[in-house]
């Protein structure tokens, strides 16, 4: 039987199309993400939805769902991407510190700058008043987080012969002083009291890392 070989030509051919049309699905995915996060910007979460990301590219919203199963889908898109962003600057400025103490101080300056230049992305991954992606869910490598805080705790606290199985207790204070003073900033009325606020949240480290000391 007659093999029918295919002209290279023809091969070249089908593959431009194929690739073509990959491109364009993925240039059409990157607008979808860039519309609806221009419309969070300028409306908040709460006023994201698929009928309103269709009607701003003009398509129609059978199209969104080709790219994206539901909301949730792009939600979840977007918390991979603040988780990843949050922890290279804390990653980044942990680097630059030497000792346990100022470690923990640059990370939680880190943290502090970050929900502050980027609140769509800190409200959304922390689930402030919006429906969130779900931690253990949109975080690439949820660990690092935890991991990247917890080294220099217990650094701390061996070096201060304290029981180290009293680090997670002393994590989960730690982030909270961070949080909950960021959640306070975020819901309070605009002022000039930007660099006030932030002192206020260095001198409460600066007493938690004493307390771990003493």
């Amino acid at each position: 039987m007659a093999k029918h070989n295919i002209p290279n030509s023809v091969r070249l051919v089908c593959m431009s199309i194929v690739e073509r049309r990959i491109r364009e699905k993925q240039a059409l995915r990157e607008k979808i993400l860039q519309t609806a996060w221009e419309i969070v910007k300028r409306d908040g979460w709460q006023s994201l939805s698929i009928r309103k990301i269709a009607d701003a590219i003009q398509y129609s919203v059978p199209v969104i769902y080709d790219h994206f199963e539901n909301k949730e889908a792009i939600l979840m898109e977007f918390g991979k991407q603040g988780f990843c962003l949050i922890i290279k600057k804390m990653m980044a400025a942990k680097s630059k510190a030497s000792t346990p103490e100022d470690q923990l101080k640059a990370i939680a300056i880190a943290y502090w700058d970050f929900a502050m230049k980027h609140k769509e992305y800190y409200q959304l991954i922390w689930g402030m008043n919006i429906p969130s992606c779900g931690m253990q869910r949109c975080m690439p490598d949820r660990f690092d987080f935890k991991d990247l805080i917890m080294g220099p705790l217990n650094s701390i606290m061996e070096e201060n012969k304290k029981e180290t199985e009293m680090g997670c207790i002393q994590y989960h204070t730690f982030w909270s002083i961070l949080h909950g003073l960021v959640s306070i900033k975020m819901v309070a009325p605009p002022d000039d009291t930007f660099e006030v606020d932030k002192r206020v949240m260095e001198e409460a480290i600066e007493g938690f890392i004493k307390n771990l000391g003493s």
